[in-house]
């Protein structure tokens, strides 16, 4: 599921700035980043099952990890974990709760990145 009006898609911050955001409002930067690449995900339980709501950013300048490398902010998704085969993002029905809750996370990622800019 992908929050397209979230309202920072195509936001452009230092990456300290993002970085120090996500973790402030609960997300971890994913282990899988590149130098051009990053996600930082928001992991939800509900009922037995596992979804990761992830923040895909991508370096326009310079390279993550480093402070002062610039990201562009691209629209959140909302997968279902499956073990051991991954996470889906299409083709799934997602829980009202869990849709509920990463709105509220994606909210408070919003006014945390307005507070940091």
């Amino acid at each position: 599921m992908k929050f397209d009006e979230i309202g920072f898609e195509g936001q452009e911050v230092k990456f300290s700035h993002v970085r120090h955001a996500a973790e402030a409002s609960g997300f971890v930067l994913a282990e899988q980043w590149d130098y051009e690449r990053a996600t930082f995900d928001y992991k939800i339980l509900n009922q037995g099952d596992t979804y990761y709501l992830r923040v895909p950013a991508y370096s326009i300048k310079g390279d993550i990890p480093t402070n002062d490398a610039i990201c562009r902010l691209m629209s959140p998704v909302l997968g279902k974990h499956y073990y051991p085969h991954g996470v889906e993002y299409e083709g799934e029905s997602f829980p009202e709760s869990v849709i509920n809750r990463a709105h509220s996370k994606l909210d408070l990622l919003k006014h945390t990145l307005e507070q940091e800019a």
